[in-house]
């Protein structure tokens, strides 16, 4: 594991306390350019500044064209990222975050299932509790989900374990909306590692872990079934990826400060605004 560089990152400019960041990964999403539509039309309601970045999860790997859909999608306040190799989500989420000038910043995934009006929902939700973390729920009680028994066991079980064994008093870690204050980021992104399946739970059990208590719940709505999309080996890598976040937790105490000089170095996902 290569040590973290001491060097400084340069920064671009200054974080601007206004606005709200919002990040789109995307990877073989033949609905991308639709997606990004509507997600802006929900911004747009939000009447506050904004900005809306796509990040486009390896261009090369890509069978339907998402960077060219992506691409062609123009809108002021819009970026859209690319890079050649798919790496994941969580790695498409970071390399977004890295990029942000806002002092909330929040992402949602792509593929028109779940309702931007989220969004909103999630940033009241931010308000009403001066949350340091917003994260949307399958589980939650104002949610309009089809939700099979199967899948609901199995997240009880995960809720259960992921409370006993992190603190982590949430229903659902998974459900691909949330929203950070940066100051979390700050603190918790150049800890990471996972890239891909257990992203969501990785960032949550270090921002609790830094004393970020303040994790709340809001309501989603999801359109499609997407208990469709997950496979035995999605739920296999995703306990792999849950067993290491427990060893580099308490065995390694990796995520604590005095780790500091075993985190990951890349240079791509840096905070560029400060």
């Amino acid at each position: 594991m290569p040590k973290a560089t001491k060097k400084k990152t340069k920064s671009l400019g200054s974080v601007d306390p206004s606005l709200l960041s919002v990040i789109v990964p995307a990877y073989n999403c033949k609905s991308i350019f639709n997606d990004l539509s509507t997600i802006k039309l929900y911004l747009d309601l939000l009447n506050r500044p904004y900005e809306l970045i796509c990040v486009v999860d390896g261009q090369k790997n890509s069978k339907d064209k998402t960077a060219d859909l992506a691409r062609s999608f123009k809108a002021r306040g819009s970026r859209v990222y690319f890079y050649p190799i798919n790496k994941g989500k969580g790695y498409a989420v970071r390399y977004g975050m890295a990029r942000t000038k806002g002092s909330i910043i929040a992402f949602i995934d792509a593929g028109s299932d779940l309702h931007a009006k989220g969004i909103g929902l999630a940033l009241e939700h931010m308000k009403w509790y001066d949350a340091d973390i917003i994260i949307g729920s399958k589980r939650h009680h104002a949610s309009k989900v089809y939700y099979p028994w199967q899948r609901k066991l199995l997240s009880y079980i995960v809720q259960k374990a992921t409370k006993f064994i992190f603190g982590l008093n949430v229903s659902d870690t998974q459900t691909g909306l949330k929203v950070f204050s940066r100051d979390v980021l700050v603190e918790v992104l150049p800890r990471l590692i996972v890239k891909r399946w257990a992203f969501d739970l990785e960032i949550l059990t270090v921002a609790n872990r830094l004393g970020f208590k303040r994790i709340y719940e809001s309501p989603v709505e999801i359109t499609h079934n997407f208990a469709s999309n997950v496979d035995i080996s999605s739920v296999k890598n995703y306990f792999i990826d849950y067993f290491a976040i427990i060893y580099r937790t308490y065995i390694l105490r990796y995520y604590d400060d005095g780790g500091s000089d075993h985190w990951e170095s890349d240079p791509n996902l840096k905070l560029r605004y400060h």
